[in-house]
């Protein structure tokens, strides 16, 4: 999987340094490149993050940029994906994650995760949880999830089309200098810009991967003694039945 990861990374990079769109890596994902110079050894997900702009555009260009066996994974390419971030799939596998939203969307390969982030009160965003938070409720309640779909997309679509212009529109009049998730994604980020960029590229398993600016603060921060490996990791797997030889028609 991790090689199945690092294939599609290496394809968002290349189209994100093409286009001068700056990202960072993520979480667990910026934690495995400092202390071990790639992946975390028992993590089975890659996350990246940008501004919510750059975000926007870079939704516009993977369609037409994405190598055959990817597939660009958002509200625009799957009418049933409704979360708030981004996927980029590998057409070439198949898995089943464990929360089971994914069992109406049409793409289901090894993935990386594209999270947009803005300026936005942590309460604001607190809000937007509350708001968008009726879409998962839907999809974990129904025994029969492909007849309550037109809810979930109608629910997703008036928080997207509604409530968090309105939203966005409000937090001008609450300006903080902090950055959080966008709306609707339900974790926390509590960052200034200063703390992203610039970015700095360092290695990452055969290549190498940019980290935000000030990635040892954030680090602490999240994790406290990050560099000391936990005596039990625990790991917590995000997929089940994992096909890496699946076939598509590409």
């Amino acid at each position: 999987m991790q090689e199945r990861m690092l294939h599609v990374y290496q394809a968002i990079d290349d189209i994100c340094r093409r286009h001068s769109l700056p990202y960072w890596l993520s979480g667990g994902s910026m934690l495995g490149a400092v202390r071990h110079r790639g992946f975390i050894p028992w993590d089975d997900d890659l996350d990246i993050e940008m501004l919510r702009p750059d975000f926007e555009r870079l939704m516009q260009i993977l369609p037409r940029e994405l190598p055959e066996d990817m597939a660009l994974q958002w509200h625009t390419t799957d009418p049933n994906y409704f979360f708030q971030y981004a996927k980029v799939r590998d057409r070439r596998s198949c898995l089943s994650e464990r929360n089971g939203y994914d069992r109406v969307w049409q793409e289901r390969g090894v993935f990386v995760d594209i999270f947009p982030l803005e300026q936005i009160p942590r309460w604001i965003h607190r809000f937007s949880l509350l708001t968008f938070g009726h879409t998962y409720k839907i999809m974990r309640t129904s025994q029969d999830v492909r007849r309550v779909m037109w809810r979930v997309r109608l629910w997703a679509g008036l928080n997207c089309h509604l409530v968090f212009p309105f939203l966005r529109l409000l937090s001008r009049l609450f300006r903080t200098p902090y950055y959080d998730f966008a709306l609707g994604i339900p974790y926390f980020q509590h960052s200034l810009h200063d703390d992203f960029l610039p970015v700095r590229r360092i290695p990452f398993e055969d290549t190498t991967a940019p980290i935000m600016r000030e990635a040892e603060k954030c680090l602490t921060y999240r994790y406290g003694d990050y560099l000391s490996l936990p005596d039990n990791p625990g790991a917590q797997y995000h997929a089940d039945d994992v096909n890496l030889d699946f076939r598509v028609q590409i």
